[in-house]
């Protein structure tokens, strides 16, 4: 067991049994809300009670992160622009933002690893700027691995203690997609060309140089794929490191996270490897055009919420399905049983042969 994490249980199997049980007595036919159903029960589970209560707090975390590998033509945009955006989450006009609203989510974006000064309001958890090109050094050092995923432990634990009841994890940083994509590889076996997707939008130079840049990351970090706190430190960064410490807390402290697309979805993977178990904490909001992403799902046994091309990060995937998720809890807690509605469990038995025709 790595220092630090341990398996994490369940949600409450008594409860999802109840909820199960619940949904078989609402007014509608067993079975009939489809997913709707099973993420309430999921809900429940997590809450410990049923009916579920709708989420009070839901909160997005993103975690900003430059990566040395971006210098290297692998992205569209120049890590400047991760820096800026930090700015724009702040000021609210990011697509996190918006989406935020609509879900009635709140957002914090903290620095851990971007390559330029930013607000001391978010840096308190800053491990260093910008992590390693991950293709021809290591992206962080030993101690550097350790401060970023203690810092994704402490921020998990200061949402859960301001009363935060719903936990998504966005991401930020010009060339994120490059060691995500690696790191998935790594963890499910498949080849660089199989995985890499456009990213930002690269065109088929950049594409080639991504492929080439996830190869040389692999074969790096090929003697570390047995250990996930070393594959973090080889291969991936401190942001990814620092959302891995992030899931992992939660699941251990009992709250449920939606999670978000390639890079969110990169870190699960390693904190699943972390903390056994801790995978039934979390819903796939959405599958990504990635296609590391669809490997890294099919590996954690995740079902997505929604398929809509979405490739944007932020926790926008996510923001975009929690409406999905309130919609699940409101039918599991606010509709009526059968017996409180008066209304009857089966249609009566035809008496004739002219019933049977209606």
């Amino acid at each position: 067991m790595t220092e630090g994490f341990a398996p994490v249980a369940p949600p409450d199997p008594e409860v999802r049994a109840a909820a199960e049980a619940r949904q078989g007595s609402l007014t509608k036919p067993p079975g009939s809300l489809g997913r709707l159903e099973d993420l309430g029960n999921w809900v429940a589970a997590c809450q410990g009670v049923c009916p579920p209560k709708q989420f009070e707090r839901a909160r997005v975390v993103v975690f900003a992160g430059d990566h040395g590998v971006a210098r290297h033509g692998v992205s569209a945009y120049p890590a400047e622009v991760t820096a800026q955006m930090v700015a724009n989450f702040r000021a609210g006009g990011a697509a996190v933002n918006a989406l935020a609203r609509v879900a009635d989510a709140t957002v914090r974006v903290v620095d851990i690893a971007v390559a330029a000064d930013t607000e001391p309001a978010v840096g308190e958890y800053k491990v260093r700027r910008s992590s390693g090109a991950i293709d021809r050094e290591d992206a962080l050092t030993a101690d550097e691995v350790a401060a970023a995923l203690a810092a994704g432990q402490a921020i998990a634990d200061e949402e859960i203690d301001a009363g935060t009841d719903l936990l998504i994890a966005g991401d930020m940083g010009i060339g994120n997609t490059t060691p995500a994509t690696a790191l998935i590889a790594t963890l499910t076996g498949t080849e660089p060309v199989r995985a890499v997707g456009r990213g930002t939008g690269v065109d088929d130079h950049g594409w080639m140089r991504k492929v080439a840049a996830v190869r040389d990351a692999m074969w790096r970090a090929r003697p570390s794929a047995r250990d996930g706190v070393e594959l973090l430190r080889v291969a991936g960064g401190a942001d990814i490191a620092a959302m891995t410490g992030f899931l992992a807390r939660a699941a251990a402290r009992r709250t449920p996270v939606l999670l978000d697309g390639l890079i969110v979805t990169a870190a699960a993977l390693v904190a699943e490897d972390l903390a056994a178990g801790a995978s039934a904490w979390w819903v796939a909001a959405h599958r990504s055009t990635e296609p590391a992403h669809d490997a890294a799902l099919t590996k954690l046994k995740l079902a997505p919420v929604l398929d809509l091309e979405m490739r944007l990060g932020e926790g926008s995937g996510a923001l975009t399905a929690l409406p999905v998720l309130r919609a699940a809890v409101a039918v599991l807690a606010e509709m009526s049983t059968f017996a409180d509605a008066g209304v009857s469990t089966a249609t009566a038995e035809p008496t004739s042969a002219v019933d049977l025709q209606k």
